[in-house]
């Protein structure tokens, strides 16, 4: 009789390390932007920020935290079986070329309402991606709700920005 060296619940070591490859996966493409990109630049230092712009720190935290909420997010829908799995990992896809478009409209072209038209444009997409992932997966689904608040976040943050320095 062979016995399993899992325990009942708990997904397979190989399936963790999946895992963790889609967590690696989903930072590594989130943050690229920053490789061409940075808010340390005298443009940006000028301009005038709300005053519920957070400390620079705040992103990197955030976005890390988000991105890894991802990559959970997509390795729970990647392994699912269900129907509307390849639409679900398609706008997936799509909502990530999006937010890595941001990055580069809003501080390497300077072009604030471009920014904002892509973060209006993120944020539908997220909750199209949302919406697909719940057929898929709840658990999946509700990962990505803390990724759409922070988006609107910043999307406020982003039109105040434009706002008070157009």
């Amino acid at each position: 009789m062979e016995t399993s060296r899992s325990t009942p619940g708990l997904p397979e070591p190989r399936s963790i390390l999946t895992a963790i490859g889609f967590v690696v996966l989903v930072n590594a493409v989130g943050s690229a932007p920053a490789l061409i990109s940075s808010s340390d630049t005298a443009w940006f230092q000028a301009l005038e920020k709300p005053w519920f712009y957070p400390p620079g720190i705040a992103f990197s935290i955030v976005w890390t935290l988000l991105f890894t909420l991802l990559g959970v997010a997509l390795w729970l829908v990647w392994r699912s079986e269900s129907d509307g799995r390849r639409l679900a990992l398609g706008l997936f896809v799509v909502q990530m070329a999006v937010n890595v478009s941001w990055t580069p409209a809003f501080f390497s072209l300077e072009q604030l309402l471009v920014a904002f038209g892509i973060i209006v444009t993120l944020w539908v997409l997220v909750v199209a991606t949302i919406v697909a992932f719940r057929r898929v997966d709840r658990r999946a689904a509700a990962l990505l709700v803390p990724y759409l608040a922070w988006i609107t976040f910043a999307a406020v943050l982003n039109f105040e920005i434009w706002r008070l320095n157009a």
